[in-house]
């Protein structure tokens, strides 16, 4: 009995050694070295200082801004998810409400900007969702609309590999480009 306690302890020491050490650094190795950019997050840079991830939403509220998908954990990464509440729950349709009332009770609003999303830190609008933006930020930003169109078409992305899922815009890359675009008319 003595002797397969010792054994078994040394597996749990070995494996652990491998799973718990070993393997995280040679992956970590592997990815750094095939996916820099991805490996350190994707991050996005202005001015020699990070301003983002490609892949974390960001909290804009402001008019001359474009919006991304509501988020059910107000864009804290940390606690990443939805809100977990019923489809018929008073308090999600309160929430519904209140997002419709922000597009001055349109009815054409597209649902990616009424619903949140599974993680609620989705950093992409469909084109058609950073489209219907286009007037609110052209009035607030005193820009052309068709100008504002050709930059989300500008910024659309394909299917990932060309047929995975949709197309699809990042709302930080676009507001980042939005802003160049702002400082390339009043230097």
């Amino acid at each position: 009995m003595i002797r397969e306690f010792g054994t078994a302890l040394r597996m749990m020491f070995l494996m652990t050694l491998l799973l718990g050490g070993l393997y995280p650094v040679l992956m970590t190795g592997a990815a750094e070295a095939m996916f820099p950019a991805a490996a350190s997050g994707s991050l996005i840079e202005r001015d020699g200082r990070v301003v983002g991830s490609e892949l974390i939403a960001q909290k804009f509220t402001q008019e001359g801004f474009f919006w991304p998908r509501p988020s059910a954990v107000d864009f804290n990464p940390l606690p990443s998810g939805g809100s977990n509440l019923s489809p018929v729950a008073k308090q999600l349709r309160e929430r519904w409400s209140e997002r419709r009332a922000l597009f001055a009770g349109r009815d054409d609003v597209p649902q990616e900007l009424l619903f949140a999303s599974a993680s609620g830190l989705d950093p992409h609008l469909s084109p058609a969702g950073a489209l219907f933006q286009v007037p609110r930020v052209a009035r607030a930003r005193g820009v052309a609309e068709e100008r504002l169109k050709q930059l989300v078409r500008d910024h659309t992305e394909g299917p990932q590999w060309g047929f995975l899922g949709e197309s699809r815009v990042n709302v930080l890359k676009l507001n980042l480009a939005l802003l160049d675009l702002l400082s390339e008319r009043n230097p």
